[in-house]
C-alpha cells in the first residue's frame, strides 16, 4: 500500500475521531432538550425524533462513520483504529465545557486505562488478511467457530433486552452499551464485506449479483439500527463522559475477539504478542471498572449532600422541600 493512501487513511482516521466525539454531545444535548418537551428516550420516548439538535448529532457521527468506513479502504486497520481513541478525549472535553459534566481524578486515570489498554491491544494485533470477494467473506462468516459466536452474541443481546434491560437498565449502563458493543462487532463484519464489495465493484468486479453482498447490507442496517437505539438511551440516562470510553472499549474489545474468530487472527502469532494484547485487555478491564465506580461514588456523594440539606433545614417551607426533591430528580435522570 501507497504512503499516499496511508496518508489519506489517517486523515480520515482522525476526522472521523472528531466528528464521532462531537456527535455524542450534540445528541446529548438534543436528548436533553427533548426530555423536557416529552417522555425522556431513557424510559422509551422519541421525542428527541423531532429536535434539530439530535439530528445534527446524527449527521455528524454518520459523516465520522462513512469517513471511518473509507479509512478501512485506504489504510489498514493496525493504523486506522487506535485514532477511534481520539473520539473518547474529543466527546469528555465538549462535555467539560458544553453540558457542564464533571471528571474526577479517578475518572480521568480509567480514561487514560482504557485508552492505554485498547491502544495495547491494537499494536500488538497481528496484520489481517483482506479477503478478495464477498464469496469469500461468507465462507469465513459460516464456519463454525464464527456460527457459534454469532449464536452467542445474538442470545447475550436477547437476554439483555428481554430480561436485564427491565431490571437493571436505568441504574446500570453495562445494559445498554452491552447491546450497542454485541451487535457492533456484528455490524464491523457485515461492513467489512461491504466495503470489499464496493471496491472490487469499483475495479471493475461487480459484487451486486451476489446475494451474500446484500445479506450483509441486511445484517448491516438491522445492527446499526439497533445501537443507535440503545446507544440514545445509554447517553440520555448516564453521564456522556463516562458513556463514551466505555463504550469505546467493549465495541473495540468485542470487535477484536469476533476478528480473531473470524479470521483466525492468532494463528501463526508468537507468544510475546499474545501476552501483550492479554496485558491490553486487563487494562481495559480495570479502566472500566475505575470509570463504572467513579459514576457510582458520584451520585452516592450527591444523594448525601441533597439529604444533608433538606434534614438541616426544618424551617423551610413545603415549596422548598418540592423544589429539593425536583432538582434531586432531576440529577438522577442525567
Amino acid at each position: 500500500m501507497g504512503v499516499s493512501e496511508n496518508t489519506k487513511g489517517l486523515i480520515l482516521a482522525v476526522a472521523s475521531s472528531a466528528f464521532i466525539g462531537a456527535s455524542f454531545i450534540l445528541k446529548k444535548k438534543g436528548l436533553k432538550r427533548a426530555a423536557a418537551n416529552g417522555i425522556r428516550a431513557g424510559v422509551g420516548g422519541y421525542t428527541y425524533l423531532l429536535e434539530p439538535l439530535w439530528w445534527a448529532g446524527m449527521v455528524t457521527m454518520i459523516t465520522g462513520e462513512v469517513a471511518n468506513f473509507v479509512a478501512y479502504i485506504y489504510a489498514p486497520a493496525v493504523l486506522v483504529t487506535p485514532l477511534g481513541a481520539m473520539s473518547i478525549i474529543v466527546s469528555a472535553v465538549l462535555a467539560h465545557f458544553l453540558l457542564k459534566e464533571k471528571l474526577q481524578k479517578m475518572g480521568v486515570l480509567g480514561c487514560v486505562s482504557c485508552i492505554v489498554g485498547s491502544v495495547v491491544i491494537v499494536i500488538h494485533a497481528p496484520q489481517e488478511h483482506t479477503p478478495n470477494s464477498v464469496q469469500e467473506i461468507w465462507d469465513l462468516a459460516t464456519q463454525p467457530a464464527f456460527l457459534i459466536y454469532v449464536v452467542a452474541t445474538i442470545s447475550l443481546v436477547l437476554a439483555l433486552i428481554l430480561h436485564f434491560e427491565p431490571r437493571y437498565g436505568q441504574t446500570n449502563m453495562l445494559v445498554y452499551l452491552g447491546i450497542c458493543s454485541l451487535m457492533g462487532s456484528l455490524t464491523v463484519m457485515s461492513i467489512k464485506a461491504i466495503g470489499i464489495a464496493i471496491k472490487l465493484t469499483i475495479d471493475g468486479i461487480s459484487q451486486i449479483a451476489y446475494p451474500q453482498t446484500w445479506f450483509f447490507l441486511t445484517v448491516a442496517a438491522i445492527c446499526v439500527i439497533t445501537q443507535l437505539n440503545y446507544l440514545n438511551k445509554a447517553l440520555d440516562t448516564f453521564n456522556a463522559a463516562i458513556v463514551s470510553p466505555v463504550y469505546y472499549v467493549m465495541f473495540t474489545t468485542l470487535t477484536i475477539i469476533a476478528s480473531v474468530i473470524m479470521f483466525k487472527d492468532w494463528s501463526g502469532q508468537d507468544v510475546s504478542s499474545i501476552a501483550s494484547e492479554i496485558c491490553g485487555f486487563i487494562t481495559v478491564l480495570s479502566g472500566t471498572i475505575i470509570l463504572h465506580s467513579t459514576r457510582e461514588q458520584e451520585q452516592a456523594n450527591m444523594q448525601g449532600n441533597l439529604t444533608w440539606y433538606n434534614g438541616n433545614n426544618s424551617t423551610k417551607g413545603l415549596a422548598d422541600e418540592h423544589l429539593i426533591l425536583i432538582n434531586r430528580s432531576d440529577y438522577l435522570e442525567q
